[in-house]
């Protein structure tokens, strides 16, 4: 029947314009691209400009959108897109009003160590700025995570979080005011919160439960943490007590997705003998 003709020559179209996507055996590949392959213009820049970041090295300034546009040929759009692409990957940072290659990411551990230790063990320089601490009524939802009743007081810390001086962060912290009751008055918002509970309040961690995504920073997180807005961010939300097993912190922390990854150890858990 036509109709069905009509349908086969469509499928069969469709099917060779997906195979000229397809490197074919023994065919030349630039940097995972096919010598043949149909690849958006700002992608094919995207390569060469990352191959560039390789040459410069960290700190390397990276020619003008005007000179890269001239050298490949393509329009400033195209060169902007992909650098867009680089900047969010975390290859490329802006400085002024050039832009030029970043440095490695920052490792996370997932694990109970705190974000000072994470950041020393790389050789970098932690820090925070602090935002506001309040104290307020506890909200029921609340109330199980930091181990209190709906409407004893609690304290809520945000604090942007620093490495070498470079905004990486945004840590929201809620705990009891009964765990930490000078907070307001001992504690150095610029320093790390585990190490206060620890030294000098005797408080240590046993255990946390911990949940990541990812996220579009808003408005406001993107202000605050000096991305652009709409920035992926990685989110994680933990829950953490102490080795009695009871409730001790709740903390949402928003790290730059640009300029962090997360490392964890995993091993085969024994099987129950039978």
């Amino acid at each position: 029947m036509p109709f069905t003709r009509v349908c086969d020559h469509r499928r069969v179209e469709n099917q060779s314009s997906v195979s000229d996507l397809r490197p074919q055996p023994g065919a030349p590949v630039r940097s995972g691209i096919p010598e043949h392959g149909r690849i958006p213009k700002y992608y094919a820049v995207k390569v060469k400009v990352a191959a560039l970041i390789d040459e410069l090295g960290e700190g390397g300034l990276l020619p003008t959108e005007r000179d890269l546009a001239v050298r490949h040929e393509v329009s400033r759009e195209t060169v902007r897109q992909a650098l867009r692409e680089l900047l969010l990957e975390g290859r490329l940072r802006r400085q002024g009003r050039g832009t030029v290659v970043a440095g490695p990411k920052l490792e996370q551990p997932l694990s109970l160590a705190s974000y000072t230790e994470g950041v020393r063990r790389q050789g970098r320089r932690p820090g925070r700025t602090l935002i506001s601490l309040d104290r307020f009524p506890c909200p029921e939802a609340l109330a199980p995570e930091v181990g209190v009743a709906a409407g004893a007081p609690v304290w809520h810390m945000e604090r942007v979080l620093l490495a070498d001086d470079e905004r990486v962060g945004l840590e929201s912290t809620y705990v009891s005011e009964a765990r930490a009751p000078g907070l307001d008055a001992e504690f150095d918002p610029n320093s790390s919160f585990y190490t206060y509970l620890h030294d000098r309040l005797g408080v240590s961690f046993g255990d946390a439960d911990e949940r990541i995504e990812t996220v579009l920073a808003t408005p406001r997180e993107a202000l605050l943490v000096g991305t652009p807005p709409a920035l992926p961010m990685l989110l994680i939300h933990r829950i953490s007590r102490d080795t009695a097993g009871r409730p001790l912190e709740r903390v949402r922390t928003l790290y730059r997705g640009d300029r962090f990854s997360f490392t964890a150890h995993l091993g085969r858990q024994a099987r129950p003998s039978a």
